[in-house]
């Protein structure tokens, strides 16, 4: 592309702070992209925030190469040396983070303080797999089928070449976030992010060849999901997909067609309790933190509160309150908590629930309204009250800045209510003890729970997966459950002394006349023990 074609006067003169024509070719060079240009417009304003090349099957095929190829020579690399490159890439993070928080907020739209959040989650994600990778990839003892006559090792092979299909709702931590488990595990990475989003990952792209990761490692492919998400599938050893469930339903079939194994993280309807024990205001601090972080464009964020009648009348008014106090507005700084929703799609479906939640007898206790004179697509942290089973947004996900608070009279009630959807992703609980919020995190039927916390706590510690249940998908990322599906594991089993006429193992050779009888007794023997 030449730089002429970026010096597009129509262009957001907010992008003219990060996005100079220089700056935005090296970015593209990223990219295997050769087809016709689309142009990607900023939520801020709505104006065209830049013009990029997209990618063509042909360029997909040669990515495709470029990464086989590059992964045959990073499998042989040791684990201190992979560990080296992802202690360098969170130092690089760390010194370049104004750029990458500028691209973040431009493309997608969210308050600067929820770009950190991404920020932080990949460094922790880097520092984990630095220290941790090695020892969870390393070969391990397994029991033998004659005890010391036979010893087994399993081996975690790299997957080879790791497909991720990126969102556009978090595009730091949904593309680098995964890539680097990935590259951890040995693999190479054909990275396609969401179309409106592409600047962010081909900004880590090129963080990572900083970092020192080999040329031809990470390849990013730029495209819409039926022309180029759908074809990275074809060329993949694993897939990493963040989306919806109806696409995700989808992606799963031609996955499983094509015998590509799959982590897929889908749609929620994450529910919160309040119990009757809590300090209302503490509770509505933490509550108002889980319903709009990202402007409640983010996976984990809760959509569903259930309330003890208790402390309802109380919590409501805190809660009202702080949601009220929340800053709203667009700018590269620390001013605004909240953001703008990522585009139009967005903008009409939360205005649609909302609309139609009250027509069907909800109350609004606060917001409920656009707001165009700060940006097209910015709209209010909305409370609602009575939404009935027979409103969308009771049981679908909104995925915007709207919560419907419910009133329960006891926790029984409330997991009842919590587990009543057909999704099974994220929840919080909120009491003054943890005993009881263990007890009722232990009833709910959904891959993480927060206790005291909204989801920052279980998202962050990268040790422990997640991943969500039910319509919300499969497989997990984080900790060693994340690391290890990324890899293909090879079990060797070594029988001792065959050749030297002690192997208990020749006790199956012969007429199995001989054998069968006394391989049966020493079966009934085993299964009387109580080892």
């Amino acid at each position: 592309m030449a730089p002429e074609a970026l010096r597009d006067p129509e262009i957001d003169p907010l992008a003219t702070l990060v996005l100079e024509p220089e700056v935005l070719v090296d970015l593209v060079r990223r990219a295997r992209a050769t087809g016709p240009q689309t142009t990607h417009y900023a939520p801020w304003t709505g104006a065209p925030l830049a013009s990029l090349p997209q990618s063509t099957p042909e360029d997909l095929a040669a990515a495709a190469r470029a990464a086989r190829s590059a992964q045959r020579r990073w499998a042989t690399t040791d684990h201190r040396h992979r560990a080296r490159l992802l202690r360098r890439a969170a130092q690089l993070l760390l010194a370049r983070q104004s750029d990458v928080l500028d691209l973040i907020q431009l493309e997608n739209g969210k308050a600067r303080a929820a770009a950190v959040e991404e920020i932080a989650d990949v460094v922790l994600g880097a520092r984990f797999l630095a220290r941790n990778a090695g020892r969870l990839l390393s070969p391990d003892h397994r029991p033998g089928l004659l005890g010391p006559f036979t010893s087994v090792r399993v081996a975690h092979d790299p997957a080879g070449v790791v497909g991720i299909v990126a969102p556009w709702n978090y595009p730091l931590i949904l593309t680098l976030g995964d890539v680097l488990p990935a590259l951890a595990a040995g693999n190479a990475v054909l990275l396609r992010p969401d179309p409106q989003t592409p600047l962010t990952a081909l900004w880590a792209a090129e963080l990572l060849s900083d970092a020192g990761f080999p040329d031809g490692l990470v390849q990013v492919v730029l495209g819409d999901g039926p022309t180029v998400g759908d074809g990275v599938i074809n060329h993949v050893d694993h897939l990493l997909f963040t989306g919806s469930t109806p696409t995700g339903r989808m992606v799963a079939a031609r996955a499983g067609g094509e015998l590509v194994p799959s982590t897929l993280e889908l749609g929620g309807k994450n529910a919160l309790y309040i119990a009757d024990d809590v300090d209302p205001e503490l509770a509505a601090e933490g509550a108002v933190r889980a319903c709009f972080g990202g402007t409640g464009q983010l996976c984990m964020s809760v959509e569903r509160v259930y309330v003890h009648r208790a402390v309802s009348d109380a919590f409501r008014t805190a809660f009202r309150r702080r949601t009220r106090a929340l800053r709203l507005g667009t700018g590269l700084d620390y001013r605004y908590d909240l953001g703008s929703l990522t585009g139009p799609d967005q903008l009409a479906r939360v205005v649609e629930h909302v609309e139609d939640a009250l027509s069907a007898g909800a109350r609004l206790l606060t917001g409920g309204q656009q707001r165009p004179e700060i940006g097209p697509y910015v709209y209010e942290p909305t409370v609602l009250t009575d939404v009935g089973p027979q409103a969308r947004m009771f049981a679908e996900e909104t995925f915007g800045p709207v919560v419907a608070v419910h009133e329960v009279r006891s926790d029984d009630e409330a997991v009842a209510a919590m587990n009543d959807t057909r999704f099974g992703l994220h929840a919080a609980v909120w009491s003054r003890s943890t005993q009881r919020g263990r007890a009722v995190a232990d009833r709910l039927r959904v891959g993480s729970v927060d206790v005291n916390d909204g989801y920052q706590m279980s998202w962050g510690s990268w040790a422990a997966p997640q991943g969500g249940r039910a319509e919300s998908g499969w497989g997990a990322r984080h900790g060693a459950e994340g690391l290890l599906a990324l890899t293909r594991s090879r079990t060797v089993a070594v029988q001792h002394g065959v050749h030297h006429g002690l192997g208990p193992g020749r006790v199956l050779s012969g007429p199995p006349e001989r054998w069968a009888p006394a391989l049966l007794a020493a079966l009934r023997a085993v299964v009387r023990t109580r080892q």
